[in-house]
């Protein structure tokens, strides 16, 4: 690429960018739009084009340094493995990977560390493009369901794994509830989010509330949990086996929202690709990334990885007294 060409890509992407994210408005409205969207966005073939098979942040190392953004995507499903002790287990393991997207840490999952996964998502797109990259002999398989409401009976697998799927969860107190139910006793729950600062004793400001309306409404996320009140309702459950293991990834992820940006620009062939269509959906998402860069950056929102384990004498029936007499929270 010259540099008049790069030149005037880095001064006139961001101006049509705001431009039309002003013009173009979203709001969410409820699981039906996570579905939809997540359907669209797999059907154009943007998001994979520059995100790769991983839906997610990646992992930059602490402290980050410069990696391949494609790479970082690959980086953060390891380092998770290792975070959650899950490179200890043996092979044939049963996972449920909630949130799969188009399964790419259930095919790592898969094939690096010989587990038998199973990934669902709310998009039925989704589904068909993870089964169309998983290869044969890789065991990995994917079907529809609800994370509110998962379809298994209670203690199906080993390990429950779920990426960045928790902001689009409604009532975070009941999705809490599902990944740990159909974990086995003894079984392991590994989760990375995006989350928002605890407001309990920090309340948002008068910038954070717009921000943060955005950075909700943009990609149909109807509620950020903050990294200690989603522990804590891991722990209301009634499942675990008293303790909830955090920490906080904001610093090693962090590179992903510019690098994701540069991506477009980087690799000037989606242009090609995709046509103007495909430059107005892709620039559409610049200020969402810029506004997410910054909320992360400046501590409104952090990056929470969550670990528990299913105590051997959990009781579901406990489990469902216990939040019929406790008020719900996020």
């Amino acid at each position: 690429m010259s540099f008049p060409v790069l030149l005037g890509l880095l001064v006139g992407l961001p101006v049509v960018a705001i431009a039309i994210y002003l013009i173009t408005p979203r709001q969410y409205e409820s699981a039906d739009t996570v579905a939809q969207s997540y359907d669209d966005w797999t059907n154009d073939g943007i998001l994979e084009f520059y995100w790769g098979e991983h839906i997610h942040l990646g992992h930059y190392g602490s402290p980050p340094r410069r990696t391949d953004f494609l790479q970082a995507k690959e980086d953060f499903v390891h380092e998770m493995v290792k975070w959650g002790g899950l490179d200890k287990l043996d092979a044939g393991t049963t996972v449920l990977d909630v949130g799969c997207g188009i399964g790419g840490s259930s095919r790592i999952l898969a094939k690096d560390y010989n587990f038998d996964v199973t990934g669902v998502t709310i998009s039925p797109q989704q589904v068909a493009r993870a089964t169309e990259l998983t290869p044969d002999g890789v065991t990995a398989q994917f079907k529809v369901d609800d994370a509110m409401n998962l379809s298994y009976p209670d203690a199906s697998f080993d390990v429950v794994w779920s990426i960045e799927a928790g902001p689009h969860m409604p009532d975070k107190a009941t999705f809490a509830r599902e990944l740990l139910r159909v974990l086995k006793p003894g079984g392991i729950l590994v989760v990375a989010d995006w989350n928002q600062r605890d407001d309990r004793q920090n309340p948002l400001s008068g910038w954070e509330k717009p921000v943060m309306k955005q950075l909700l409404d943009q990609w149909s996320h109807p509620a950020f949990s903050s990294i200690e009140g989603f522990a804590e309702l891991l722990e209301e459950t009634g499942y675990t086996d008293g303790s909830v293991t955090t920490a906080d990834w904001t610093q090693e992820t962090l590179p992903s929202w510019l690098d994701s940006i540069w991506q477009g620009i980087a690799r000037p062939a989606g242009l090609i690709k995709f046509g103007v269509s495909g430059f107005i959906k892709s620039a559409r998402e610049v200020p969402t990334l810029i506004l997410m860069r910054i909320a992360f950056g400046a501590g409104l929102c952090r990056f929470g990885m969550f670990k528990a384990v299913r105590g051997v004498g959990a009781s579901p029936e406990k489990a469902e007294g216990d939040r019929q007499s406790e008020p719900v929270s996020v």
